[in-house]
């Protein structure tokens, strides 16, 4: 496991993933195990293990993994490789890499990080036109904007067009005050805030507001509206398939400590 990866610099980026991801070798190297296998870890939690060798981070941590669901879907990655062994294919164990490596020591800077959408959220700039576009963004955005009024106490203010425009600081604070605490979600709530560029949308997620299927639909408003006007752009298409294999595999972790 360690020989994937480099090193991970002591000044890692606030981003858990690209502390990982940027340090992915190529080329990819090739399957030197027959199966991944899930025990109970010592102390609790789950390890993932190949061939009976536990796996570890880039740094040489253990990497132990709190729910079976989180262990058993870990595991599967490394199950489904072939000849070669690609990193890319296996979110939900690059976001283990990413909360041992750059989370656990670090959990208020990384929601901290995250929290800075607050002040430029996706959801908080409109169109002006045309009207089936406004009345799209409405339908996917206000109730979001609504639940975050209502339950948080967080009163955001809408701008049209892409002019920057403030936002209250008792706004942010109250949706920053319902981010998760533990390392594991709020990792998940960061790959999700920066693939949709809405910490609203993450926290509807991660409070179960919203499902992913409809967190994915809402992140992506404006684009599917130009894709019925002027088609699919090929390049475009495969850069948000990769995106939506990290999206999946955050929201599946989201699914494991949501509130109640």
């Amino acid at each position: 496991m360690r020989e994937l990866f480099d090193d991970i610099p002591e000044q890692a980026p606030l981003d858990p993933q690209e502390a990982v991801r940027r340090h992915i070798r190529t080329p990819q190297r090739k399957r030197f195990y027959a199966s991944a296998g899930v025990a109970e870890a010592d102390g609790g939690g789950y390890s993932i293990a190949l061939d009976g060798k536990q796996i570890r981070s880039p740094s040489g941590k253990p990497i132990v993994v709190p729910t079976r669901a989180i262990a058993d879907a870990a595991a599967a990655e490394w199950n489904a490789q072939g000849e070669t062994i690609d990193p890319v294919t296996m979110p939900v164990t690059r976001l283990a890499n990413s909360v041992i490596e750059g989370v656990i020591d670090r959990v208020d800077e990384v929601a901290d990080d995250a929290a800075r959408f607050l002040g430029s959220d996706l959801l908080f700039y409109r169109a002006g036109h045309p009207e089936t576009l406004v009345a799209r963004e409405a339908e996917h955005w206000d109730p979001i904007l609504f639940w975050a009024a209502d339950a948080l106490g967080a009163h955001f203010v809408m701008a049209e067009g892409v002019m920057h425009v403030g936002q209250p600081e008792p706004a942010i604070r109250a949706a920053r005050a319902a981010f998760p605490t533990d390392p594991w979600p709020v990792a998940a709530l960061h790959m999700v805030t920066t693939l949709t560029g809405s910490a609203l949308l993450a926290l509807a997620l991660a409070h179960g507001v919203r499902d992913e299927d409809e967190v994915w639909a809402a992140a992506h408003v404006d684009e599917d509206w130009n894709i019925e006007k002027w088609g699919v752009d090929e390049e475009v298409a495969a850069r948000r398939a990769a995106r939506q294999v990290d999206f999946r595999a955050a929201a599946s972790v989201l699914r494991e400590f949501k509130p109640g």
